[in-house]
Parts: C-alpha cells; sequence; structure tokens
C-alpha cells in the first residue's frame, strides 16, 4: 500500500479536516486536496453517516461560497471503524484502470461496498435518515405499493404518468431500477425498508420530475440530489467512490465533477422533499404543473447532459 493510500484510509476512519477548506484548495487550484476531500465524503458514507449533511453543506461553502439555504442537520455520534475487507473491495474499484466503467456499472459495484461496512451501519444509517424532511412522515406510510406498466399505460398523453410510462418502455428499464425482493429491502430496520425501495420505484420519477436526464454525468448528478434528500447511503457511497477515482488518478475531472455533484447537493437540499408524494394520484397531470404545486425547479445543469456520451464518441 502507498503512503498516499495509507493517509487516505487514516482521513477516511477519522474524519479529521475541514470540507469547506478542502473545497477551497481544489478551487484555486491545488489538485492535491481532492483526495483528502474524496475522504472525508468516504468517511460519511462508510462510518459516520451523521456527518452526510455536514460534509456536503461544508463542501458546497468552500466551492460555491455559501452553504445551500436550507435548516442544518446537526447530528453526532462517533465514527465507526471501517473493516479491512471494506478497505480491499475499495482499492479494487477505486485503482481499477479497466476501462468502459459507465455510471450504471460504478453504481453496482460501489453498492457492494455497502456490505462491507461495520453491522452498526445499519442502525446508524436508519437514525440519520429520520432527521432529512419528509422522512419520518413518508415512512410512517408503510413499505410502498409497486407501480404498475398497465396504470401507467391510462395515464393521457403529455402527463407524468405517460412521460414516465415511455421512459420505461422505450428504453427498456425495470419498472424499478434493482429487485427489491432479491436484495432483501423489507427485512432492513426502519426507515431503510421503506427509502431503499421507494428510491427504487421513484429513481426515474425524480428524473423526470427534478430535471435530470438519464444520461451519465446526470446519473452522477441525480446521486447528489437523492443523498440530499434523505441521506441515501448508497448515493453518498457512490459519490465518494467517483470523486475517488478522480482523485488517485489525477484526473483533471476533479472541477467538473464538483461542480455537477454539489450543483445537485444544493438542488436537493434546498428542494422540498419528494419521497412522500403520491404519484398514482398526480400521474394524469403534467409535469409543469407537479413542480409548480411541490414549489421544486429543474435541476440547472452546470455542463451539457450529454457530456461523457459526447466524450466517448469524439
Amino acid at each position: 500500500m502507498t503512503q498516499d493510500q495509507t493517509c487516505f484510509e487514516r482521513l477516511a476512519e477519522t474524519g479529521e479536516g475541514d470540507a469547506a477548506d478542502l473545497a477551497r484548495l481544489i478551487r484555486g487550484g491545488d489538485l492535491s486536496a481532492t483526495r483528502d476531500l474524496a475522504a472525508l465524503w468516504l468517511h460519511a458514507a462508510a462510518a459516520r453517516p451523521e456527518h452526510l449533511a455536514r460534509v456536503y453543506d461544508a463542501s458546497v461553502e468552500g466551492w460555491m461560497g455559501a452553504r445551500p439555504v436550507a435548516p442544518p442537520l446537526a447530528l453526532d455520534s462517533p465514527p465507526l471503524p471501517i473493516p479491512p475487507a471494506f478497505w480491499e473491495a475499495f482499492w479494487a474499484l477505486a485503482l481499477s484502470t479497466e476501462t468502459g466503467l459507465d455510471a450504471g456499472l460504478i453504481t453496482q459495484r460501489t453498492a457492494a461496498l455497502a456490505g462491507q461496512t461495520d453491522p452498526g451501519m445499519r442502525l446508524r444509517s436508519a437514525a440519520a435518515a429520520m432527521a432529512y424532511p419528509g422522512v419520518s412522515q413518508s415512512a410512517a406510510k408503510g413499505y410502498p405499493e409497486r407501480f404498475t406498466l398497465e396504470g401507467l399505460a391510462m395515464a393521457p398523453k403529455g402527463s407524468l404518468g405517460a412521460e414516465f410510462h415511455d421512459l420505461i418502455v422505450d428504453n427498456g428499464f425495470d419498472l424499478e431500477v434493482l429487485d427489491r425482493d432479491a436484495l432483501g429491502l423489507a427485512d432492513l430496520p426502519p426507515p431503510l425498508d421503506y427509502l431503499n425501495a421507494r428510491i427504487l420505484q421513484c429513481h426515474d420519477l425524480w428524473h423526470i420530475v427534478g430535471g435530470y436526464r438519464t444520461t451519465g454525468l446526470h446519473e452522477v448528478a441525480i446521486s447528489g440530489f437523492q443523498a440530499a434528500q434523505f441521506g441515501h447511503g448508497y448515493s453518498a457511497m457512490f459519490l465518494a467512490m467517483v470523486l475517488s477515482k478522480v482523485a488517485f488518478a489525477e484526473s483533471p475531472g476533479a472541477n467538473m465533477l464538483l461542480d455537477v455533484i454539489l450543483s445537485a447537493w444544493t438542488h436537493g437540499r434546498e428542494s422540498p422533499s419528494l419521497m412522500g408524494l403520491d404519484w398514482p394520484q398526480i400521474w394524469d397531470r403534467t409535469v409543469a404543473d407537479i413542480r409548480a404545486e411541490v414549489g421544486i425547479t429543474p435541476f440547472t445543469s452546470p455542463y451539457p447532459a450529454d457530456l461523457f456520451e459526447m466524450m466517448r464518441a469524439a
């Protein structure tokens, strides 16, 4: 193991450092600070879920000059240890030079890291999630019922339901991103059971209502939005992995990623909670009407949504 990796592990385990200061350093051209910032993001994702909003809000302050306009989530607990098995799996992916790893594949492989964290992470993540706006009220509704393509097919043209139906059918997507039963989500402690099943069925709905396209760059962006909305653990792990890969590859793409991720995080923190919306009750309405009623504006992307695809084509 290199000295850089050793230092990264120590920082990810302790959480020492100031995310705002590190973001300012990166903004000023010190790309070496990207590794330390990535370690703090990983600390929140793998050792201290209570610090997720604190770390990202501070990152936004350092990068953009001001924190999101949202109530602080002042939670705290000591960090949990990060097991050796986690680090082995983490470095295998973070240092991989394998080509063709798109956001979706990185997401799948990164999600598996959650199974390598300390056993206490589930209960800690569940408690931390309850502090996010709208989570307790939404989770109280019980385990979410499934949507059906038959129900969506009945929605009128130009409605949210019709747009959602076409997005799924035309792209060959599954109605839920992953199989909730195969993942055993019903066995997770509340509210993680509800939250993880709910985001699987609502991920593409959030794409539509939030203004995120289904491109590589916007899959990264919507992870920031999801993490900000309810402390989504898989999104937090994915973002920490993406920034770590860029940092250890010494890629010039760090600034672009921070622009995108922190813009989307701010969008999520400053938007009303989407978790508890009764989607079947609004299938027949237009996206514009729903946005106006809910009070959400579409994501303003700092770069073309299909930037990754254009780069690959070039």
